[in-house]
């Protein structure tokens, strides 16, 4: 049975980031593991070139390229990079809170979040509106 959280270690920066599966996600790759018959220990998505190896960032990047296709987008305007900030904007809309979006996107400096969603003054603003002391 898939796990309710994983950590992924980021290429750029070596830092592990943890992430949460949804109950959707979970059922999709319980269901992926018995259809492939995965061992403990195995690749989720392995590489069609090269057996024992590990899906290749360049070969996500064609099927996401794909998939949006598939659903009569265009793909150069939606990618794998563009569909993690979507998530990490989506979070910052609804809780207005960008230290859990920080976390959520293994970034070590506040800025790099604020600069990543664009964040503007006005923005800033508003949030500081809504609260109360």
């Amino acid at each position: 049975m898939a796990i309710d959280r994983a950590t992924v270690r980021q290429r750029k920066t070596g830092h592990s980031v943890r992430f949460e599966l949804s109950e959707q996600t979970r059922e999709a790759a319980d269901d992926y593991i018995r259809a492939t018959r995965k061992k403990p220990g195995e690749f989720l998505f392995t590489s069609r070139r090269y057996r024992g190896r590990s899906l290749t960032t360049r070969q996500y990047a064609r099927l996401v390229s794909g998939w949006i296709a598939g659903i009569g987008l265009d793909p150069a305007l939606y990618g794998t990079h563009s569909l993690r900030r979507t998530k990490a904007t989506l979070i910052y809309r609804k809780t207005g809170n960008l230290r859990a979006v920080q976390l959520l996107l293994g970034h070590r400096k506040i800025e790099s979040t604020v600069r990543y969603l664009g964040i503007e003054v006005d923005d800033a603003l508003a949030i500081a509106e809504q609260v109360d002391v």
